[in-house]
């Protein structure tokens, strides 16, 4: 069966709550799109914003709080919040990656912490843990173990890799500039391979639910795992999934039954949080990200800029202004997507302004260094 790249975009749109808002429970919606990117604390509520009618941002202090939803480490070593119930298998499946990253990382190693040094640590941070600590506290509890100092940049690695969930240390958004860490419960098995190969079936599966149709690229750039373990995932649920033939041949695979609107299925405007996931969840970014807006938008340290989403292709970025939303377009646009994005502005200057109305302003220098523009307005807040 052949899949066009204009229906792929809907498939993604429809998984990702992006074709209309839904009415969901928080935590039903993190389940539904399966993570969202959270190294910017804004982000997961911006990206919810755009996915939930009516939506509330208690409602996702709440989870956090009930740690119902939770932001740790995981795929592609950055920071995601997750559904609890997910996280186990996800952190399993994503255990060799971060292992080799984080305890290979030269930083590391030349710290002088031999393995057994690294596995003593880990079960004694999981247990001082238990109540939430800095990062300061964490580095001092390892240098205190060691009796020796370490480097910042090896406690760093040390504690990226320690099974940790961010605590809520208040602010805006729930999660501030200095974060706090709780133990996840979870004691990683580092020798154990099946229980890492049956974590990524499952991460794979539901990649594929809140993202599919997709390739094995897609699905190892997704998590930042080899292709290899990508592809020996696919292969043991081979039974359990469909296979499609997407626009330029290439093999794809998804959840039977799963949502696949037609091409021409209407997608309303949207105004995208910075590291929005449908950005990065494939390895041909093509399907969301026109490829002469990518070094626009994907920046070269790996900030990803708030964007303006139009038919489902990011055609611009935004950014708080005075009266309003700063949009900027890549190229032309109707009148009556103009009109869209205005009234997307108008709720979302009413959504931030609350909380945190010059959300993203530490990025501004993008802008400064000059953005490509075939228009610019200040769409204004209601």
């Amino acid at each position: 069966m052949e899949i066009t790249a204009h229906a792929l975009n809907r498939s993604t749109l429809a998984r990702q709550l992006l074709l209309r808002r839904e009415a969901l429970d928080v935590e039903d919606a993190v389940r539904r799109v399966v993570a969202l990117q959270a190294q910017q604390p804004a982000s997961p509520y911006i990206a919810l914003w755009n996915r939930l009618s009516g939506f509330d941002p208690a409602r996702l202090d709440a989870a956090v709080t009930a740690q119902r939803t939770v932001k740790a480490t995981l795929m592609r070593l950055t920071l995601h919040a997750v559904h609890a119930e997910d996280y186990p298998a996800f952190r399993e499946a994503m255990e060799p990656v971060l292992r080799a990253s984080r305890l290979g990382d030269a930083r590391f190693r030349s710290s002088g912490i031999t393995p057994d040094d690294a596995a003593a640590l880990v079960e004694d941070l999981l247990s001082y843990t238990a109540r939430p600590r800095t990062a300061a506290e964490i580095g001092g509890r390892i240098e205190e173990r060691l009796g020796a100092p370490v480097d910042s940049a090896a406690q760093r690695m040390l504690r990226q890799y320690v099974p940790l969930w961010h605590a809520e240390t208040g602010g805006p958004w729930s999660f501030g500039n200095r974060p706090s860490y709780i133990a996840a419960g979870l004691r990683p098995r580092p020798a154990d391979p099946d229980t890492a190969a049956a974590g990524l079936r499952i991460l794979v599966r539901r990649y594929l639910e809140g993202f599919g149709p997709a390739s094995v690229a897609d699905m190892a750039q997704f998590a930042l795992v080899q292709r290899t373990r990508a592809r020996a995932a696919v292969h043991a649920l081979a039974g359990e999934l469909d296979q499609l033939e997407g626009p330029d041949g290439t093999v794809l695979y998804d959840i039977p039954g799963a949502p696949r609107p037609p091409g021409d299925t209407p997608a309303p405007p949207r105004l995208m949080a910075m590291w929005d996931s449908v950005l990065l969840a494939y390895s041909d970014r093509s399907r969301v990200i026109p490829p002469a807006y990518r070094k626009l938008v994907i920046r070269v340290n790996g900030d990803v800029l708030p964007t303006l989403l139009v038919d489902g292709h990011v055609a611009g970025v935004w950014r708080p202004a005075d009266g309003g939303i700063e949009a900027t377009a890549f190229h032309p646009l109707p009148g009556h997507v103009w009109e869209g994005l205005a009234a997307e502005a108008a709720a979302l200057v009413t959504f931030l302004a609350p909380r945190d109305p010059a959300v993203y302003g530490r990025y501004d220098h993008w802008w400064a260094k000059g953005l490509p523009a075939a228009e610019t307005r200040i769409l204004p807040g209601s």
